[in-house]
């Protein structure tokens, strides 16, 4: 079984996230970076399917020459194969992007064989699209489903679940077939030092990317509205007792 998963590169959920003056790109340098959420839980779900069944797992992200550090996580957690399509750290819209990931994942399969399985995020962390994984799929002409919560896989069948407000979804791919995972999925496994060892042995294959911009143009990035809060002392010691009890009246906790 060959399973592929791709990932982005993204600002530490949690992170202050400040914008550059020109107000078109993120300002980076005081940022931390670490794979999107979701598609960890992807990287571990391609990992516990290989041990299931046999096979090899293979890492794809789009972005900087630093982003070599997310695809080594995943090798320090199981994955066997990177590859990286390397930009300037400009970001990409959506269409740009499926269209340079499609492109390399026909040439590593006209090399190497058909993916079986083909993991995304449900959405990335930063921009939040939802796009991507669609695209590719629509590309490649493989079925899709997105948000799931459960994989299972038999007889050339991957077997999704979707949770829903009204209850569980389950779908059947026949595969190959592309599929989008939501976190909370698995519990991503945190990487051994013999796995941290390992993945500083795995070579990286390093793709030029060469599509062509989409239709949809940054036009601005607007930062919302910070809430701020201040704190009033009432006191130190007994000398703050009584104002402690006038504001319990003032709240009504006292009658």
């Amino acid at each position: 079984m060959r399973i592929l998963v791709c990932v982005k590169r993204v600002p530490a959920p949690g992170s202050r996230i400040s914008i550059t003056a020109d107000g078109l790109a993120v300002d980076t340098a005081f940022l931390g970076f670490t794979t999107s959420p979701h598609e960890e839980c992807a990287v571990e779900a391609a990992v516990q399917l290989v041990e299931a069944h046999g096979g090899s797992a293979t890492v794809l992200t789009l972005g900087p020459a630093e982003a070599e550090e997310q695809l080594r996580y995943a090798a320090s957690v199981g994955v066997s194969n990177a590859v990286l399509l390397a930009t300037d750290g400009a970001d990409w819209d959506p269409q740009r992007t499926a269209a340079a990931i499609t492109a390399a994942i026909t040439a590593i399969e006209d090399r190497d064989g058909v993916f079986d399985l083909i993991l995304f995020g449900n959405e990335s962390a930063d921009s939040g699209g939802f796009q991507v994984g669609v695209r590719v799929a629509r590309h490649l002409d493989r079925p899709i489903v997105n948000g799931i919560k459960g994989i299972s896989i038999a007889d050339g069948i991957a077997t999704l679940e979707r949770p829903t407000d009204a209850g569980q979804e389950v779908y059947e791919l026949t595969m190959p077939a592309v599929a989008g995972v939501k976190e909370g999925i698995n519990l991503p496994r945190y990487p051994t030092l013999k796995g941290r060892l390992a993945s500083k042995k795995v070579q990286i294959a390093i793709i030029e990317p060469s599509a062509k911009p989409g239709g949809q143009v940054l036009v601005r990035l607007e930062p919302p509205a910070e809430l701020t809060t201040s704190t009033t002392m009432l006191g130190n010691g007994p000398d703050a007792a009584a104002a402690v009890v006038d504001l319990l009246e003032e709240l009504g906790v006292l009658r």
